[in-house]
Formats: structure tokens, sequence, C-alpha cells
């Protein structure tokens, strides 16, 4: 795969942006690795890393401060659709999230946002049982203390 125009997607809020400014710094069958700025710079967040794990269903990004300082490591649980008609990648995000903090706090997000979805009919049966499956193989990574297996791709490039 050459490196393909990267999409965001989200249910909630409904919306598909084109991550325009970033920059892919790796690019494979198994991964594509990119350095960002936000695209809605919070009062903390302010750039970062992402690491999309193009087979197993997630991102996992590395979120610093304005001053460089880590914030956190962000997991999103996705959904890759490769378009080669135009050489793009959209990454529907499935909602429910893993935070981990520099001090090793988790903290699953999200989850009533499924069920939020499903009731509404804007998240699938088939795209809720994706996402339970993947946050329980991401989970299962991070408490078994293997998570700097995913953390390695971004520590190793900065």
């Amino acid at each position: 795969m050459t490196h393909p125009t990267l999409y965001r997607k989200r249910i909630i809020p409904d919306e598909c942006i084109q991550l325009k400014d970033d920059i892919i710094l790796h690019c494979s069958e198994d991964i594509i690795l990119t350095k960002w700025n936000a695209i809605r710079p919070k009062k903390d967040l302010h750039h970062g890393y992402s690491c999309y794990f193009l087979k197993e269903g997630f991102k996992v990004s590395k979120f610093y401060c304005e001053n460089g300082s880590l914030l956190c490591w962000y997991c999103d649980i996705v959904e890759y659709e490769y378009r080669q008609e135009d050489n793009s990648l959209v990454s529907l995000d499935l909602l429910a999230d893993v935070v981990v903090y520099p001090d090793g706090f988790v903290k699953v997000m999200d989850l009533d946002e499924l069920a939020f979805s499903m009731e509404k009919g804007t998240l699938s049966e088939d795209l809720l049982k994706k996402c339970l499956i993947r946050l329980n193989k991401l989970l299962q990574i991070i408490y078994s203390g293997n998570f700097h297996t995913l953390q390695n791709y971004i520590n190793n490039i900065e």
C-alpha cells in the first residue's frame, strides 16, 4: 500500500474528516504510523503520534501537551475501510476508547455510546460485535503487561 489519503469517520458526532495535515511516517500492510497536530486543540491536547493497527482494528495514539509532556496514550477501537480506487483509508471510530495515563491507570470510555448508537440505529449489530471483540483483545494486551509491544511502534520513531 502506498501512502493513502487518511480519513477519520465518527458516528457521534456524524462526521468524516480528511486528515490532510497528518504526516505518514511509515506505511505497510500491517500498520500506518502518523505524526499530527490536534485538529481542534484542547486545553491539554496539542499534538501526537498514532499507529493504525490495520489487522487488529484499533489505533493507538500518544497524546502530548503543548510543552511536550506526555498527556496519555489514547486507544480507539475502529473499523478500517481501504478504498483502492482513490487510495484512501477511512478509519471509522467504533466509539469505545481506552485511555492509559502516564501513571499506568487504565480507563475504558464511552461504552454508553455503543448502546445509544445501537438503539438509534447508527451502529449495526455486526460493528457492535467487532467493537467488543477488539476492545477485549486490546484490554487483554494491556492487562497482561504487554501494552509496550504496541507503544514501541511509536516510541521507536520518536
